[in-house]
């Protein structure tokens, strides 16, 4: 969570919230942003299409990051996934699909506009034709930029990929850093989340796979030193396959909350929640506080995930929303339609 309307600085107050968002959280009636039909494989950022058009899951939209800007109001960059040439089943076969990485407006967190333009493009993140993916925008120094680290992935999940970097003064417009933030023959890394610490570094949590959770440490966003252990290790019951997309918060006067993804089998996800005093040692909650379904569009996978803080009423709880990459499981293996869902806290 990165509320720049709190503080535009690299700071811990970037994701400081008052209260600890919880672990109860009502579902909304609509999506987010929706994916593009079957018939637009080929999509303006901007389009906007009819909730009845046909869609089996060739395009997609997952990885949703938001973030509340200085000025008032909300940007989400999002992955929106399509076909890559001679790859007609775009996001049904997803090692074969391409994804670019876009951005929507609100005014009130609620409702959302795509926004013209394509944020960043796979051949401009260095993926070719394939995909960067799970974007995290976060302010550089005293504000003035923002950096996006993001997956660059130029093949298949089994492949070696990278951790990426992009900087911009407006968050539209990017420009690439040189070389990789995280990079290791061998390893495929995902789902990048910053945290800024109190002695001025920042700390990197993302997916090692088949491992779990892992985190880095960096002084200035660029260079990154893993530190030893995982995070979140994937021993329960429901991140036995994998656990990845942290999204934390720093509740003020009080510790860390994590809501993570986790995968108990290729078919299902759900979306859970851990707690840290120190941002290291992580004790999980035994049960997820999004489970897939019944039926809609997230039957089979709530997953990668982000919060922001909605505006308040005086002697009014902090409410918050969480959006989420939703899959209604409609094709073959459980794959089926990406859409961004929502929901609505509703601890008091």
């Amino acid at each position: 969570m990165i509320d720049l309307s709190k503080c535009s600085a690299a700071s811990p107050l970037a994701h400081m919230v008052d209260t600890d968002p919880g672990t109860l959280w009502i579902k909304d009636a609509e999506v987010a942003i929706d994916a593009p039909p079957d018939s637009d494989t080929n999509p303006r950022p901007e389009a906007t299409w009819s909730r009845d058009a046909r869609r089996t899951g060739i395009c997609g939209v997952v990885g949703p990051r938001a973030i509340a800007l200085p000025g008032g109001g909300y940007r989400m960059y999002y992955s929106q996934m399509l076909p890559r040439p001679g790859f007609s089943a775009g996001a049904n076969d997803y090692d074969n699909a391409s994804t670019r990485i876009l951005s929507a407006y609100s005014a009130d967190g609620m409702a959302w506009v795509p926004e013209p333009g394509v944020r960043l493009s796979p051949q401009e993140g260095g993926a070719g034709e394939f995909r960067v993916v799970s974007s995290e925008v976060v302010p550089v120094g005293d504000g003035r930029q923002l950096r996006m680290y993001f997956e660059c992935c130029a093949g298949s999940q089994a492949v070696t990929n990278s951790i990426r970097s992009a900087v911009s003064s407006d968050g539209l417009k990017w420009t690439m850093d040189p070389g990789a933030r995280v990079e290791s023959e061998g390893h495929n890394y995902s789902a990048p989340r910053i945290v800024f610490l109190d002695d001025g570094r920042c700390r990197m949590y993302l997916l090692d796979r088949g491992r779990g959770i892992i985190s880095l440490v960096s002084r200035d966003g660029l260079e990154f030193h893993p530190e030893p252990g995982l995070r979140i290790a994937q021993d329960g019951a429901y991140d036995t396959l994998c656990a990845f997309a942290p999204e934390i918060v720093r509740v003020a006067g009080a510790g860390y909350v994590m809501y993570y993804a986790g995968y108990c089998r290729a078919s299902r996800a759900d979306i859970l929640r851990a707690v840290s005093s120190d941002g290291l040692n992580w004790t999980k909650d035994p049960e997820p506080v999004i489970a897939p379904g019944p039926g809609g569009w997230d039957a089979a996978k709530s997953s990668e995930m982000c919060l922001i803080g909605l505006p308040g009423q005086a002697n009014e709880a902090p409410r918050y929303h969480m959006f989420y990459e939703a899959c209604d499981g409609t094709a073959v293996n459980s794959r089926g339609v990406w859409r961004i869902a929502a929901a609505t806290s509703a601890n008091q």
